[in-house]
């Protein structure tokens, strides 16, 4: 009883660092950015030099706190042998999404800021560019995260413990998030230069993946 109420804790703990992380993600995407686009020089200087620090503060914290409270549920998941492949998938987004926050978002957006040294006309594409790739990211993450329990616990889904173990479709969804991991470090914005571009992709990207898991 003890261990199912922890347990319960440290969920509520991951949707509400969840909700916060994502949230700002947005933020950032579909109101700071486009507004930068618009504003008058010296309130673009007033928002990156105040707004910007404090706002990428509560970012990368938020997305620390929810990637180390999912360890923590995927390792009672995991040893209660209910893994599945929903989330299998969802954790592997959540952990590419939260690497790119800590190692390409936050050091090249500190060259950005005039925090740390560095080629400022370079660092802010690789930044937009990681960042983008999280909302592309965000829409299946959410949606395997709501999968896994409400549709992932049936025995083809489930690894292990008798379950039908690791499917095509599993091997070919962790596939496809990684090429498109790949385009982060090698690739360029395409589709995903517009709002409504990175919005429809990552929907597209989540109907694709879940067709993938719940077909093959």
């Amino acid at each position: 009883m003890v261990a199912d109420i922890i347990e319960f804790l440290i969920r509520w703990m991951h949707a509400l660092f969840g909700i916060a992380w994502i949230g700002l993600l947005y933020y950032f995407n579909f109101v700071q950015g486009e507004y930068l686009k618009q504003a008058a020089p010296e309130a673009a200087t007033d928002v990156k030099a105040k707004l910007v620090p404090r706002a990428l503060g509560w970012f990368r914290w938020a997305a620390m706190f929810t990637f180390i409270s999912g360890l923590l549920l995927f390792g009672a998941i995991g040893h209660k042998h209910l893994t599945n492949n929903y989330i299998v998938v969802g954790a592997l987004l959540g952990t590419l999404m939260f690497l790119n926050v800590w190692l390409i978002i936050w050091p090249k957006q500190k060259i950005v800021l005039g925090l740390a040294e560095g080629d400022a006309a370079s660092a802010g594409p690789k930044a937009a560019l990681a960042s983008r790739t999280n909302t592309l990211f965000s829409g299946p993450l959410v949606l395997f995260m709501l999968a896994s329990p409400h549709l992932g616990y049936v025995q083809d889904h489930l690894l292990g413990n008798g379950g039908g173990g690791a499917s095509s479709g599993l091997w070919l969804s962790i596939a496809l998030v990684l090429v498109l991991e790949a385009n982060v470090l090698f690739g360029k914005m395409g589709p995903m230069a517009s709002i409504r571009g990175v919005i429809h992709m990552s929907l597209a990207l989540a109907a694709a993946l879940f067709c993938l898991l719940a077909l093959l």
